[in-house]
């Protein structure tokens, strides 16, 4: 899957996608499609999950989506759910890459644009940070949005911003990283605990369900050996996922946990964009299952 990312940077990427923006969004969909999985997108009767967020992003609308995707606002969304505690510490908000105060900057933390995904910079030392390479990664983050990358439209509507955030470790981890929890869930239910680690090594991912019992599914990164211990917060967290998805017919909410705490990463309501293939394929029509857009149909 997905095998040109290889030959074509993905800097390069984004760049070619902003040029085919005058062509429509279904087409466009329709063709990134057939490109990144090899097979015709059924959007009258969609089946498959990937098929299914190819049809939610074209046709479904909500006016809190936009808040949920931008990385500053969501916290409104969070706070507004009674669950201010989970929130990572904010250190700084900025419009414009010439407000940075790096002075008043923490020796750690980690920074992000509000309009991007993968746009974070970590720094574990401020005294050793190039601030000019930084400067430059977030004028280029601006350029890039998921909007027009994979026609993800809530994206539209968030005003381009860098945040500056605490930066989370592990320290019972052995380098300090943490650990993903991202949990696929539907009309307010948790069904599945996406489970990544190593995220900027080796990433591996274990996909779950809400007992913890693993589905031995593969997806486009390697599954973790061995057996793997559940958080024992698990409950917690699945939880705070319902109530954080409970006014969307689907979004994957993102949490980490720290020493029993819970934090919350993101909202995200296509996963991967909708272009991620199973092992074994009849794992993206159980989630399609999961995923009752019928009902939306009937309605629009």
């Amino acid at each position: 899957m997905n095998g040109y990312k290889k030959y074509i940077p993905k800097g390069m990427r984004f760049k070619i996608l902003k040029a085919l923006k005058f062509i429509p969004d279904e087409p466009m969909i329709k063709l990134q499609y057939r490109l990144k999985l090899g097979r015709k997108l059924n959007l009258k009767n969609p089946s498959r999950y990937s098929e299914k967020i190819q049809w939610y992003k074209l046709n479904y609308r909500d006016e809190r989506m936009p808040i949920c995707v931008d990385k500053y606002r969501v916290r409104e969304f969070i706070k507004a759910k009674g669950l201010s505690n989970i929130l990572v510490d904010l250190h700084a908000a900025y419009e414009r890459v010439e407000d940075i105060d790096w002075d008043k900057l923490p020796k750690q933390f980690i920074l992000k644009t509000t309009n991007g995904s993968g746009t974070n910079i970590i720094c574990k030392d401020k005294d050793t940070l190039s601030k000019e390479e930084t400067l430059a990664k977030i004028r280029g983050f601006f350029q890039q949005s998921s909007a027009s990358a994979g026609r993800e439209w809530a994206y539209k509507y968030v005003q381009p911003k860098i945040i500056v955030e605490q930066l989370l470790e592990d320290p019972d981890s052995k380098d300090g990283s943490i650990c993903d929890y991202k949990f696929l869930c539907f009309q307010g239910k948790p069904e599945y605990v996406v489970y990544d680690v190593d995220r900027f090594t080796q990433h591996k991912r274990n996909i779950y369900d809400t007992e913890w019992h693993d589905c031995h599914i593969e997806s486009d990164c390697p599954c973790a050996e061995g057996e793997i211990a559940p958080p024992s917060n698990l409950k917690e967290m699945l939880q705070v996922a319902t109530k954080l998805s409970e006014d969307f017919p689907a979004v994957r909410v993102d949490l980490y946990s720290i020493r029993g705490k819970i934090y919350f990463g993101e909202l995200t309501f296509f996963p991967w964009s909708g272009y991620v293939q199973f092992t074994p394929d009849e794992f993206d029509f159980k989630l399609g299952q999961a995923f009752k857009i019928e009902q939306i149909m009937d309605v629009l």
